[in-house]
């Protein structure tokens, strides 16, 4: 993270001089309020960055003799087969399909659109939990 926290004050350290220059030239204030919330925005992020290195101290990718199973962990639950995207995606562009056409098509697209985000969401309901 210190790394990306030196970088991230660079871009603010740049936003800061350009900011400057720009209400001592220009004086034009949407400009000014841009550069001065772009500044505000890169100084936040390298402060996080900062104080996550601070408290966690090097990562492993940050070293170069790390091995990339440091980092690695338990990923997650992906269910092997599921008609029910195909639902969902069918019912959301039905749904477009009836901004375009009448509110009597919109009303089919939350038919098919509401079973298909149930079963994606209840389909494996059942399994345990780790």
């Amino acid at each position: 993270m210190k790394s990306e926290a030196y970088l991230f004050a660079g871009v603010a350290l740049f936003f800061l001089l350009t900011d400057t220059a720009y209400i001592w030239f220009a004086r034009e204030p949407a400009g000014i309020a841009a550069l001065s919330v772009s500044f505000g925005m890169a100084s936040v992020i390298a402060f996080f960055c900062m104080i996550n290195y601070r408290r966690k101290g090097v990562r492993p990718e940050d070293r170069p003799d790390s091995d990339i199973r440091e980092r690695t962990g338990t990923l997650d639950f992906f269910p092997p087969y599921s008609g029910y995207p195909v639902v969902t995606a069918l019912g959301a562009a039905v749904i477009a399909v009836g901004i375009v056409y009448g509110v009597w098509i919109i009303l089919i697209g939350f038919g098919l659109l509401w079973p298909g985000v149930f079963g994606m969401v209840f389909q494996f309901g059942d399994r345990e939990s780790r």
